[in-house]
């Protein structure tokens, strides 16, 4: 008598891996998407916070600072996860500070939104990807 072997046939293997790869195919940009999601929000994270210290200074100094530095921020002048760098521009006659979070690393691959911006009077901006409504959120 021969003995019945077991086992999975090569059809069967194939369509286990299309399934796979089909599953795959669908779940990855939706995994890709919310990575770069809550990337965006360490962007506005990093931004709030330097505002906030921006305030304190001009209430502690009499006006804003211009140097990133002495916002003594938790970590320096970049996000935590280090995918965004902040910068800021003060304007003329203690006018006001525009905050800038620029995308560095593998958050520069971010075609759906920019570079994040935020002013003294609160306005929220984007550049040169997407707009504030999709963006800030």
């Amino acid at each position: 008598m021969r003995s019945k072997l077991h086992g999975f046939t090569l059809i069967e293997l194939m369509i286990t891996v299309a399934v796979v790869a089909i599953l795959s195919a669908i779940a990855y940009p939706s995994y890709q998407e919310y990575v770069l999601r809550s990337r965006r929000v360490e962007a506005q994270s990093l931004l709030g916070e330097a505002a906030a210290r921006q305030e304190r200074w001009r209430a502690q100094n009499g006006g804003y600072t211009s140097s990133v530095a002495n916002l003594r921020l938790p970590w320096g002048d970049k996000s935590e996860n280090g995918h965004y760098t902040l910068t800021m521009a003060t304007a003329a006659n203690d006018g006001g500070y525009t905050l800038k979070a620029t995308r560095t690393g593998r958050q520069a691959s971010d075609r759906r939104c920019g570079d994040y911006t935020l002013n003294a009077l609160g306005v929220k901006g984007i550049s040169p990807l997407g707009t504030v409504g999709d963006c800030w959120r």
